[in-house]
């Protein structure tokens, strides 16, 4: 390690930085040194990366690139306005810059390449890798843009990621069309490996839209084919091309997370290991790396080695306190999944304290998980639930006008608190589990799951026993129903949880509340079917949820979830008999 620390201030101490104003840099530099400004980073040494980058931001569109993009993720990661304003600036002067570099065309010209797209062999090297960067940082400042509290700032990011999109689709072209080795320069793996990453994306994150949106995206000129995205980004990540790392968290991302929280909760761990190996012994103490190996052990069920990871990473740097944030939202977890109430409210509290990135989720989480210990202890600790549920609302965020659903839905359960008689919820933080799609990663750990599903016994029972009871008791009913149906399905205890999941759905009519229940109840009861092998009934049940419910919380997340298990169905179904209707 000591070594290619070493081999990094070499290159920084030979780094031309006084002379920037008055030279120019090549491209085949300017790509070495974004890749040595790349592996500064990786070692946490953010500030540095940054600062070796700097001198040569208005000379060099890679070097700009670079720069913006770590103030990017720096304000996606702070929130604060001042991080937010400096990343914006940094990316109106790196597309000047990259500007600079693209094909002039006149007026004429221009006309013609509304028809006709500019063949390969017309621009060069440089005026290709100019359009790559000038369509990766349009990219990056349109969703900058729909952070932007206005309908306006989400039609421009709209309209931003539709033009980085067709930069994209014209520097495929020429990257097919210069396939020739012999005319490819040495830097055109660069290119290909942006291009890779590009296109990758684009239609990967396309394809986990529900099917309606799809159909406009598609209607618009986007595509989204998930297999080709994949394909696109393992080309990516496996070469060896600046971006490659890119493609490589870009894939970690949508195997980590995306699929796990918009998706069925199945995460492909083995291609994420794979991924990450060569990174884990180039940079064993880069904190981006350490967070992706706590996050694999947590998603296998390894919760105490993911524990000691997720301290590991938070251990690595102080520069950005924001990577600490996300250990502590993985770490509230990894102890609320063992049921390690008082580790879990540690973490909640840290976030509440530190963090920007939603105050009303971390609140009512850290309400959620207080719920769930003795009143003595919740003393002892000098907290007052109800105080913290009623501080929820207030905190509400808004993007582009609009409510996050997450914080809409924790705001809507935190209201049971705003009267004079609070009514308590009934198992709120496991209620957020499963928001979260938890109890898939419980799931890998019979153990665990039995002590949760003995936890909603004990609701399910003093529910029971309320002699006095609230206009909500049905609805907590149904939400301990559908939480000890999904652990149950877990355990393979299949008539139990069909049971669970039809005596909420038979409850419909008379729920005054949870009126996303049914219509999740619905989307789990296929889930089991599909376990069951019963595939027909599956899809029958699941486009039922899909087609027959609508305008209630959470809705979008459960097409996410819905689009994600018909897609991993849909292969098995042709192949089968009919089966019955369920009733």
């Amino acid at each position: 390690m000591e070594t290619k620390d070493n081999s990094l201030q070499q290159v920084e101490l030979n780094h031309p930085s006084g002379d920037a104003a008055s030279s120019k840099m090549d491209l085949e530099t300017a790509l070495r040194e974004c890749n040595t400004a790349l592996e500064l980073f990786l070692n946490n040494r953010f500030a540095d990366a940054l600062a070796f980058l700097k001198p040569w931001k208005s000379q060099s569109m890679y070097h700009a690139m670079g720069y913006s993009s770590i103030l990017v993720m720096q304000a996606g990661m702070t929130f604060e306005p001042k991080d937010m304003d400096a990343a914006m600036t940094s990316l109106r002067e790196s597309l000047q810059t990259c500007q600079r570099f693209r094909k002039k065309t006149g007026i004429v010209e221009t006309l013609t390449s509304l028809w006709y797209r500019q063949p390969a062999d017309s621009l060069t090297e440089e005026e290709m890798h100019a359009e790559l960067c000038y369509a990766e940082v349009l990219l990056q400042k349109a969703a900058l843009t729909f952070l932007d509290e206005s309908i306006i700032g989400f039609i421009k990011g709209g309209m931003r990621i539709r033009n980085s999109y067709q930069i994209y689709k014209d520097c495929q072209a020429m990257a097919a069309a210069t396939e020739d080795p012999e005319k490819q320069k040495s830097t055109h793996i660069h290119f290909r490996g942006g291009v890779n990453m590009g296109i990758g994306s684009f239609n990967l994150m396309l394809s986990l839209l529900p099917s309606r949106v799809l159909r406009l995206m598609e209607f618009l000129g986007f595509s989204g084919d998930r297999e080709l995205g994949l394909s696109e980004l393992r080309q990516g990540a496996a070469g060896n091309s600046l971006r490659s790392i890119l493609s490589t968290l870009t894939l970690m991302m949508f195997h980590l997370y995306i699929t796990v929280i918009l998706g069925t909760g199945e995460a492909n761990l083995t291609e994420a290991e794979a991924l990450l190996e060569p990174y884990i012994e180039k940079f064993p103490n880069g904190a981006l790396i350490l967070f992706y190996i706590a996050r694999i052990a947590l998603l296998k069920g390894n919760f105490t080695f993911a524990q000691e990871k997720f301290l590991a990473c938070i251990a690595a740097q102080q520069e950005w306190r924001q990577i600490h944030h996300l250990c502590y939202w993985e770490l509230m977890w990894a102890y609320s999944f063992e049921q390690n109430w008082k580790e879990a409210y540690r973490y909640a509290d840290l976030l509440c304290k530190e963090s920007k990135w939603s105050q009303a989720i971390y609140v009512f989480q850290k309400a959620a998980i207080l719920s769930m210990l003795p009143e003595e202890e919740v003393t002892k600790l000098g907290e007052n639930v109800v105080e913290l549920f009623r501080q929820v609302e207030g905190l509400r965020l808004r993007i582009a006008g609009k409510s996050i659903p997450t914080e809409k839905f924790a705001a809507r359960k935190a209201q049971r608190y705003s009267s004079a008689n609070p009514v308590k919820l009934v198992v709120p933080a496991l209620e957020m589990m499963y928001v979260w799609n938890g109890f898939t990663v419980v799931g890998k750990r019979p153990e665990l799951t039995r002590s949760i599903l003995t936890t909603l016994e004990k609701a399910e029972e003093q529910l029971r026993n309320d002699r006095n009871p609230s206009e909500y008791h049905l609805d907590d009913q149904c939400v301990v129903l559908l939480l000890k149906g999904l652990c149950l399905r877990q355990l393979g205890r299949l008539v139990q949880a069909e049971l669970c999941f039809n005596n909420v759905i038979s409850s419909e009519n008379d729920l005054k509340h949870e009126n996303y229940l049914v219509p999740f109840t619905m989307y789990e009861l296929g889930l089991l079917h599909k376990q069951k092998g019963d595939i027909n009934t599956a899809i029958t049940v699941i486009e039922n949820a899909k087609m027959n419910y609508k305008d209630y919380s959470m809705e979008s997340r459960l097409h996410f979830r819905i689009h994600a298990a018909l897609n991993t169905m849909g292969s098995f179904s042709a192949k089968l008999p009919p089966s019955r209707t369920p009733a």
